[in-house]
């Protein structure tokens, strides 16, 4: 079984015998009295920002710090074409399970937006909280995952902000999906067509519970998006994304 990862706020530029890495508060409490980790189990450590520690406990400090040994320290470059995944407001646990899965599945940016037919709404008062707990959730699922990048979760967006968006990836030599299931095309022959083009990022859009209205569609087709099914069954706002990540993951060479 792969060894446990837990974040710290910064992993040491080389490994050697006097090397140590502390991990302490809730991740150290988590660490030691629930995985009931003891000198010796091999360990992992990231920043978060592709450094990634391995090496053994050496030390457990009472019930919330461990110790461990820097054995070697990797560096991993991000995947390449980046992933961007617009995901409208879900309610309740429909948005955790949509970035739990969508870290677990490697995308690299989380984009809150605002639609039209969203349940959930995040008023004035509730964007920075919303916005942190959709942090804190992909940092744990960047954990169980054992993933060496935490996914960037954005400010949330409007549609006329996911449109500015879809532009400027398509500026910058990437390419924009709008997953609906009107499509004429599934998203894996789009992607086969275009995948010589070399794409640098794809942004996938993802609708809510209510569906993207034919105004977003229109907006964001008339931006330069593509609109694309995955399959010939309609999946939930909570899911679509982790499926869409999987096929371009899939057919780009990611995975």
């Amino acid at each position: 079984m792969t060894a446990p990862l837990f974040l710290v706020e910064q992993i040491p530029d080389d490994a050697s015998d006097s090397v140590r890495v502390l991990i302490s508060g809730a991740q150290g409490r988590h660490a030691v009295s629930v995985k009931r980790l003891t000198v010796g189990e091999p360990v992992l450590a990231s920043d978060g920002f592709g450094r990634v520690a391995h090496g053994v406990v050496v030390e457990v400090i009472g019930r919330d710090q461990l110790v461990m040994s820097v054995d070697s320290v990797v560096v991993h470059e991000m995947s390449s074409p980046r992933i961007t995944v617009v995901q409208a407001l879900a309610k309740g646990d429909r948005a955790d399970l949509a970035i739990e899965l969508m870290t677990e599945v490697g995308v690299d940016v989380i984009v809150p937006w605002s639609a039209s037919r969203s349940i959930a709404q995040w008023k004035a008062d509730r964007v920075e909280r919303g916005v942190d707990k959709w942090q804190t959730t992909a940092r744990e699922a960047t954990k169980q995952s054992r993933r060496a990048f935490i996914p960037q979760i954005t400010g949330i967006e409007s549609t006329a902000a996911v449109a500015t968006r879809i532009r400027a990836t398509l500026v910058s030599n990437g390419v924009a999906y709008v997953l609906h299931e009107s499509a004429d095309s599934p998203l894996n022959a789009q992607l086969l067509a275009t995948r010589e083009q070399g794409a640098s990022d794809v942004v996938l859009i993802v609708g809510p519970e209510g569906g993207i209205s034919d105004e977003e569609l229109g907006a964001f087709v008339e931006a330069g998006a593509r609109p694309a099914r995955l399959g010939p069954d309609v999946l939930r706002t909570s899911t679509a994304g982790g499926a869409a990540i999987a096929v371009v993951s899939a057919l780009t060479g990611r995975w």
